[in-house]
């Protein structure tokens, strides 16, 4: 027997929003926003890679405002060209946040921030800093933290799981996350991993990094993830030289 398994529809609905960003008639992926490259410190959410796609809209428009600008102008390039040249942009645990904040609460499990041990906000005025501004202080070490998410085999996985790839061999490579929107079974065995997150990679230049998606090949769901076919040789390799592990939120 051959089935499929997705997000809910309003978790699709926010992958969507973001791979598929509109901005008057334009359309383009909303890129990857690097913080350790911009050093963004108390700014607007959208202006410091943490933005919703309706905060990001709305600083588009406010950029437009002041530039004499129509948005009904915009094409797909320029709009592109617009987020990247202001630092706009949304970074992978940001885009994560989002997305399974929404299936959180259509689960019924209320939102992330009920739910979430902020692991880097220490004392009062830390507790207090992560009380107001959550979603900026949830980075990929929060979420991947044991007392937020738990480990999960590959023969278990399912949509909402998210993959980890903690660090690298030299600690230079920043942490990152795949978040897993859809399955694909035989026989209640896993065939097909799809997964969204949002990266630059070495041949997308200036302007062509953004929220992509990928697939992975369950040939061996006996093995390790890392056997598996990745559709896409960039994050293997990524993979490869991280610590990786298929993680769930706790309350998911």
């Amino acid at each position: 027997m051959v089935n499929t398994k997705t997000l809910s529809t309003r978790a699709l609905s926010v992958i969507d929003q973001y791979l598929h960003f509109r901005a008057g008639n334009a359309v383009c992926s909303v890129p990857y926003f690097n913080n350790r490259t911009v050093k963004a410190r108390a700014a607007l959410r959208a202006d410091n890679g943490k933005g919703s796609p309706k905060e990001i809209l709305d600083e588009v428009q406010a950029i437009a405002i002041k530039s004499h600008a129509s948005l009904n102008a915009l094409t797909d390039q320029s709009l592109k060209m617009l987020l990247v040249d202001n630092n706009i942009g949304i970074d992978c645990s940001g885009f994560a946040y989002y997305v399974l904040n929404a299936e959180s609460e259509e689960n019924k499990k209320g939102s992330l921030d009920k739910h979430v041990s902020f692991v880097n906000c220490n004392g009062i005025l830390g507790r207090i800093r992560c009380s107001l501004r959550p979603i900026e202080n949830c980075d990929v070490a929060t979420l991947a933290d044991d007392r937020n998410s738990r480990t999960v085999a590959l023969k278990e996985i399912r949509p909402g799981d998210m993959i980890f790839m903690m660090g690298g061999p030299d600690n230079n490579d920043r942490d990152h996350m795949l978040v897993i929107h859809q399955i694909e079974y035989q026989n209640f065995v896993p065939t097909e991993i799809h997964y969204s997150h949002v990266m630059a990679y070495p041949e997308d230049g200036i302007y062509g990094s953004g929220v992509k998606q990928g697939v992975i090949q369950v040939l061996k769901p006996e093995a390790g993830l890392l056997d598996q076919k990745w559709m896409d040789n960039n994050i293997l390799l990524r993979a490869q030289r991280s610590k990786t592990d298929i993680k769930r939120l706790r309350w998911l």
